[in-house]
């Protein structure tokens, strides 16, 4: 089911100040770039240890992490799980009674699939399930 860690999501207002950080003063290599404009972000990979740290920098404030800055602030936005399918593994935590924000897969960062689960499911953590593309 939920097979390790993949990533945790930063909320960043400024992703240039934030690869200063992690990638300039703490080391951590940048490992992909890109903006993915069906979740709104510019994000940035850096690998840490056997995963990755995901900064995202919202394309406007009416996204969902543009939102989220309003709301709450930059920091933690999300902890993702690398799964076999997604597809499988969203059908069968609905029919466990969590509550799902998308009940599909979507596209995500290099072309994996991704499905988040509602806070509320999840201890209030906003939670991501990862099917990493071929390669990734």
């Amino acid at each position: 089911m939920l097979e390790v860690i993949d990533h945790v999501g930063v909320a960043v207002e400024d992703i240039e100040a934030a690869l200063a950080l992690y990638r300039d003063t703490f080391g951590m290599p940048l490992i992909h770039r890109e903006k993915v404009t069906e979740q709104g972000v510019d994000a940035a990979l850096l690998d840490v240890g056997a995963g990755h740290v995901e900064l995202l920098q919202p394309l406007g404030p009416e996204t969902a992490v543009g939102k989220f800055i309003s709301r709450r602030g930059t920091g933690l936005h999300h902890v993702a799980y690398r799964v076999g399918d997604v597809q499988q593994t969203l059908e069968r935590l609905a029919s466990a009674g969590l509550r799902l924000i998308d009940e599909q897969p979507r596209i995500g960062i290099r072309g994996s699939r991704v499905a988040f689960l509602h806070p509320t499911s999840t201890g209030g953590v906003l939670t991501e399930l990862v099917q990493p593309a071929n390669g990734h």
